[in-house]
């Protein structure tokens, strides 16, 4: 007979037990077929214990057995054995209301469902019915009445014993009770690979588990980094409700010398979640119009009620002020102090990046004659080397590197394509991405000025408006400061004054086939975006299949704006090395000039 000895009778936990004249009378019910590790077997027993051969095993009247020195080789001379008894519990089938919806109570759990042993994580796991969970477990009547079980979970690492509630599939098929007759459980337990389980119960309701402390905060990280929980960004919740109030007709509305926060109505300009007037998160205004306050959102059941011809008059009237901007910006004296606000944030990488452009090597292959060939036509000049018994004394017609310095007989062409959507402007805001975008704009025109030789460079903008704005063109590229300014200023003014809606997938296969057909050493397409594909039902896979396509033209994407991690898990769609995340002002020139040094000076 074994016993078990502890001081300490109320604390769940592995004792090292006496042994006696006489033997076992219990049957082993399950027993794993590997050891545990040695850091499990310490956390059982403690710090001073030899892993050595071990095996986790069950019996009926225990909750878990510990061997050690089992199974036995050269070094082990004697077996130890730690064993947790059920012994007396009382269970909540002795209450009187209970017994009348179950079976006759048996002294211990049944064990026609074999127990799970798992021992990485030091676990003895059993599908048990509810009249055998014990009091102590605290388990309230709504939870016994609504389990198709419970799940018996006797950790040994933590020295805890837990019962889990297995919640009902809430339907019963007619043959259930027919199919529970020959069995002590309507519960099915299995385990899974990485120490997962699945449970099944009479209705055929599956259901998978994790009870390993280990596994489950591993699970709980990865669902905090998916809904972005452990961003440092302010959060921003949304409220949503239905407004009761219809657009009337579009307007700029009344300016507030005091600029304070409005919310709803249609009387006050740059206000939010109203109607008709210029402002954010509204309906039926002619325009977008942040006065730098939180953002009140109408939800877009009411936005799609806005009526066609208000609509038709809002797009009139937001024409005729993006027009009227775009004069205003033409006009206007330069501004030093606006422009320096975005230089002095790239001024150290637009010097980074110039060492990077200084050192380009031409990579475009020309045809022409390959000499030392085993086949193709006889070259004269290997007459004498092939009456001695040369073979490579051929040469064909072919494509060959450049000589490492060569000069380059053709410039580089780059297209940045750039997101300028109503998106861009109305959670600029929230994590400032539209800035982002300009200050990278800002340093690649700055970097490239008096590059025309190496790198001829264009920038494009894509919207709900259209999907080839150009801002720069490669044979008009800005000479001085006010021109780069005027260049970040459209941006902006697209951004606020353009339509709702994405073309990212046209602005990129525009690009490609565009950059394709001029003549360069090689050709390069950088799409920046906000990631705000799900929306419009973008698909991830149609814009990889888009950034791959043409072998001539190198193409990536950049995503400077995110809700929670969309940019994250979009970029784990796309090709390895083809996409980026940029959430902070100062990475995304870096990433730049990744792409720059990385691709343009491999050798690929």
């Amino acid at each position: 007979k074994y016993l078990l000895t502890s001081k300490e009778a109320d604390q769940f936990r592995l004792q090292f037990i006496e042994e006696h004249d006489g033997e076992i009378d219990s049957e082993i019910t399950a027993a794993t077929s590997r050891p545990c590790d040695e850091l499990t077997v310490k956390k059982i027993l403690g710090d001073d214990t030899t892993a050595g051969p071990n095996r986790l095993l069950t019996t009926p009247d225990t909750y878990a057995l510990l061997t050690l020195g089992f199974p036995p080789n050269s070094e082990t001379t004697t077996n130890e054995v730690y064993q947790i008894p059920r012994g007396e519990q009382t269970y909540v089938s002795n209450d009187e209301f209970l017994s009348y919806l179950h079976k006759p109570h048996q002294p211990v759990p049944p064990q026609s469902c074999v127990p799970v042993l798992l021992p990485e994580s030091g676990q003895v796991v059993r599908a048990i019915e509810s009249e055998y969970v014990p009091k102590s477990a605290e388990v309230t009547r709504n939870d016994l009445l609504d389990a198709a079980g419970f799940l018996e979970i006797a950790d040994l690492v933590n020295k805890k014993l837990r019962y889990l509630n297995v919640p009902s599939s809430g339907r019963s098929p007619p043959y259930s009770f027919w199919l529970m007759q020959p069995s002590d459980t309507s519960l099915k337990l299995a385990s899974l690979s990485g120490e997962g389980l699945v449970t099944v119960d009479s209705s055929g309701y599956v259901q998978l588990w994790e009870t390993s402390l280990v596994h489950l905060q591993r699970s709980l990280q990865e669902w905090r980094n998916m809904i972005g929980y452990e961003d440092t960004r302010p959060l921003q919740i949304n409220y949503e409700r239905d407004s009761g109030k219809s657009a009337d007709f579009p307007k700029h509305g009344k300016i507030d010398p005091e600029n304070a926060p409005h919310v709803g109505g249609n009387t006050w300009a740059g206000g939010t979640g109203g109607r008709d007037t210029a402002g954010l998160g509204g309906i039926g205004g002619p325009y977008r119009l942040d006065s730098g306050h939180n953002v009140y959102q109408v939800s877009q059941v009411e936005k799609d009620a806005v009526p066609e011809e208000v609509r038709r008059a809002a797009r009139e009237m937001a024409a005729k002020a993006f027009k009227e901007r775009l004069k205003e910006i033409n006009m206007s004296e330069y501004d030093a102090e606006t422009y320096d606000s975005f230089a002095q944030t790239v001024r150290r990488q637009v010097q980074s990046l110039r060492v990077i452009l200084d050192t380009l090597q031409a990579k475009g292959k020309e045809r022409q004659w390959l000499k030392h060939q085993p086949q193709g036509d006889l070259d004269e000049t290997k007459l004498i080397e092939g009456i001695a018994g040369e073979k490579a004394i051929y040469k064909r017609r072919g494509e060959q590197e450049p000589e490492l310095g060569a000069p380059m007989e053709l410039p580089k062409r780059l297209r940045l394509v750039v997101d300028v959507s109503g998106s861009m402007y109305r959670f600029n805001g929230h994590d400032r991405r539209l800035e982002r975008e300009m200050s990278a704009v800002l340093m690649v025109m700055e970097a490239l000025e008096g590059y025309d030789t190496k790198l001829k460079y264009e920038i494009f903008g894509h919207s709900g408006e259209n999907y080839d704005t150009s801002f720069v063109k490669a044979d008009q590229p800005p000479k001085n400061n006010k021109e780069r300014l005027v260049v970040l200023k459209t941006m902006h003014a697209h951004s606020q004054f353009c339509l709702s809606g994405d073309n990212t997938l046209e602005a990129t296969k525009h690009a490609i086939d565009s950059v394709a057909k001029e003549e360069a050493d090689e050709h390069f397409v950088i799409i920046l975006s906000d990631a705000n594909f799900e929306r419009y039902g973008i698909s991830a896979k149609k814009f990889s299949e888009l950034l791959t396509e043409n072998k001539e033209v190198n193409a990536f994407a950049i995503f400077i704006g995110s809700l929670g991690d969309q940019a994250v898990r979009l970029t784990k769609q796309l090709p390895m090395g083809r996409a980026f995340v940029c959430m902070d002002t100062d990475k995304l020139p870096q990433i730049l000039q990744q792409i720059f040094s990385s691709t343009m000076l491999s050798s690929d």
